[in-house]
């Protein structure tokens, strides 16, 4: 029995680890710029805003986990060694979970650099 059915893995999931970079990284930038801002309308401290990057940072790296093991789970659990270059359905199929988990390592990558400054930066400069 399965939990996701193989029917999930289309070309949709070669964007998904980095379209989530990109939503996190949005949420990420956008919500320190408005916090720091509107500091003194909005109530909060920055330790609460670093607390909220890092909880999205979290969501978002298991997020592009579940991804990664989607694309894993195409490519064959790494059983099939590229180049996947013949014209079959059997390849395309294996070089599209090859590529996507490929792109799921870069967005991993990503999304920890972007929650960097939140880890090092410790208020808003005026």
């Amino acid at each position: 029995m399965r939990l996701i059915p193989k029917e999930v893995e289309s070309l949709w999931t070669l964007f998904t680890a980095p379209t989530i970079w990109a939503v996190h990284f949005l949420v990420c930038y956008v919500g320190a710029a408005v916090f720091c801002a509107k500091r003194n309308a909005l109530g909060l401290d920055f330790i609460t805003v670093r607390s909220g990057i890092g909880i999205v940072t979290v969501i978002a790296l298991l997020a592009i986990l579940g991804s990664g093991w989607l694309a894993w789970r195409q490519w064959g659990f790494g059983t099939h060694e590229p180049p996947h270059d013949e014209p079959s359905h059997h390849d395309r199929n294996r070089f599209q979970g090859f590529a996507t988990l490929l792109l799921c390592a870069l967005s991993f990558v990503a999304v920890i650099f972007t929650a960097m400054p939140a880890a090092i930066i410790t208020e808003c400069n005026p």
